[in-house]
């Protein structure tokens, strides 16, 4: 399979580092880590809970070019943490998605780094790598299917006022 997204996490050292799914998709060479903001590319796509804009299929353009980068830090200290990516120009939030992980299970958006790249992946159409990426866990097995019926219906839509209105009838 040829892997054209490529998965970044910009990594705090915040969580427990044996429940890390960054760390796990570093060792496994399915992503990179990165523990200094300057190797954060400039126009790759900031996956941010905060973010005003909603990741979207268009976004497959930025994805291809720069990469998808992943925030890898506290539920706890999100505030402060994208505040100081503010310089980045590309910033997007998952739209509503239903986490599988032991730590957050079924709390809408909290995702894990995994689980944040499986759905973005997944909804710019890059199917085999989420699913390829979804087997590190027996818990991310079930992440596609407990929202397969949301990520299809975000991969299908043409704009990101689609995917707003598809939040809005959930």
């Amino acid at each position: 399979m040829h892997v054209s997204i490529r998965l970044l996490t910009y990594h705090v050292n915040q969580d427990d580092p044996k429940k890390c799914t960054a760390k796990k998709l570093k060792r496994l060479r399915l992503a990179d880590i990165t523990h200094d903001i300057r190797d954060i590319p400039r126009n790759g796509i900031i996956l941010n809970p905060l973010a005003k804009t909603v990741f979207a299929p268009e976004d497959r353009v930025y994805a291809e070019k720069d990469g998808i980068v992943a925030i890898d830090c506290s539920w706890n200290n999100v505030d402060d943490m994208f505040s100081k990516l503010r310089r980045f120009r590309i910033h997007r939030a998952l739209p509503f998605l239903i986490p599988v992980n032991p730590v957050n299970y079924g709390k809408p958006f909290q995702l894990t780094t995994l689980e944040a790249f499986i759905a973005s992946l997944y909804i710019i159409g890059e199917e085999e790598h989420a699913k390829k990426i979804s087997t590190l866990y027996k818990w991310s097995q079930h992440f596609i299917t407990v929202n397969e019926k949301y990520l299809r219906a975000y991969r299908n839509t043409s704009t990101r006022a689609e995917i707003l209105e598809i939040m809005q009838r959930i």
